[in-house]
C-alpha cells in the first residue's frame, strides 16, 4: 500500500533534481540577464528618474526585476518539464504509479515556485552591490513572492499540458507570458502612464503581483497590497481548479 504522500516527495524531488542539475542554466543563466536589465537600466535611466518621491530609480526596478525573474522561471520550469516529457514520451512513468492527480499538481508547483525563488533569491543578493533596498514589510515580500511563483507555476502546467511541441509552448510563453510580464511594471510606475493605458495596465494580473512584491520592499505601492493580494489569489484559485480538472481528465496526457 502506496505510503501517504510518498508520490508526492517523490515526483518533487525528481523536479527539483531535474534543474538543479543543470543550475548553471536554469539557475545562474536567468540571474546573468536579470543583473544585465539592472545594469543597462539603472545606470542609464537612474540620474533622470524619480519614482514615488524621493526613491531612487534603481531601487524601484530591483524588485520588479526579482519578481520578474521568479515569475518567469516558474512558468519555464513546469512548462518545460511536462512538453519535454509529453515530447519524448516519458510522461507514462508519470501517470503510470498510483499518484493523485493532486500529488502531481502539488509536486509540479512546488518545484517551480522553488526554482523562481532560487534565481529570485539571486538577482536581489547580486543587486545589493548596487543598492541597498529597505525591507519595509517583509511578510508581503514572503507572500507575493509565494504567491507568484505558484501562480506562474500553475500557469506553465497548463501551457505543458496544452501544447503538443515546443514551438507551441514558445508561442505561448512569447506571445503570453513575456508581454504580461514586461507591461506589468516593473520598469515604470502605472501612475506615469496616461489614464487609458493606466486602466489597461490594471487588467494584467502580473502588475498587482509585482506592485504587492514591491510593496514589501519600498512601504509604497500603485495599489493597495490586500487589493493586490485578493486579486492574486483569485486568479491561483481559479487557475489551479482548472489544472486539477485537466490532470484529473488527462486531457492531451493520456493516449
Amino acid at each position: 500500500m502506496k505510503a501517504e504522500g510518498s508520490g508526492f516527495r517523490t515526483l518533487l524531488y525528481k523536479e527539483v533534481l531535474r534543474f538543479w542539475k543543470v543550475a548553471f542554466q536554469t539557475v545562474g543563466a536567468p540571474v546573468l540577464s536579470a543583473v544585465l536589465y539592472l545594469v543597462i537600466f539603472g545606470h542609464v535611466l537612474a540620474p533622470h528618474v524619480r519614482v514615488y518621491g524621493e526613491i531612487e530609480y534603481i531601487a524601484f526596478i530591483v524588485p520588479g526585476l526579482v519578481m520578474m525573474s521568479v515569475l518567469q522561471n516558474a512558468f519555464a520550469n513546469s512548462s518545460s518539464s511536462l512538453i519535454q516529457s509529453k515530447v519524448t514520451g516519458n510522461i507514462v512513468f508519470v501517470l503510470l504509479p498510483p499518484i493523485s492527480h493532486r500529488e502531481f499538481y502539488c509536486a509540479y508547483v512546488v518545484a517551480a515556485a522553488t526554482r523562481g525563488v532560487l534565481v529570485g533569491f539571486g538577482v536581489w543578493a547580486v543587486s545589493l552591490l548596487f543598492v541597498q533596498l529597505p525591507l519595509a514589510n517583509p511578510l508581503w515580500i514572503l507572500v507575493f513572492t509565494l504567491l507568484g511563483g505558484a501562480l506562474l507555476g500553475t500557469l506553465g502546467m497548463i501551457a505543458g499540458i496544452w501544447a503538443d511541441k515546443f514551438d507551441q509552448l514558445a508561442t505561448f510563453q512569447n506571445f503570453l507570458i513575456m508581454p504580461l510580464t514586461m507591461l506589468a511594471g516593473v520598469f515604470y510606475s502605472v501612475h506615469a502612464l496616461p489614464p487609458f493605458w493606466r486602466s489597461i495596465s490594471r487588467l494584467n494580473p502580473f502588475f498587482f503581483m509585482i506592485d504587492g512584491f514591491r510593496y514589501g520592499f519600498l512601504g509604497v505601492s500603485d495599489m493597495s497590497p490586500w487589493l493586490s493580494f485578493s486579486i492574486v489569489v483569485v486568479f491561483l484559485a481559479v487557475t489551479a481548479g482548472l489544472t486539477l480538472q485537466l490532470l484529473a481528465r488527462g486531457w492531451k496526457l493520456r493516449g
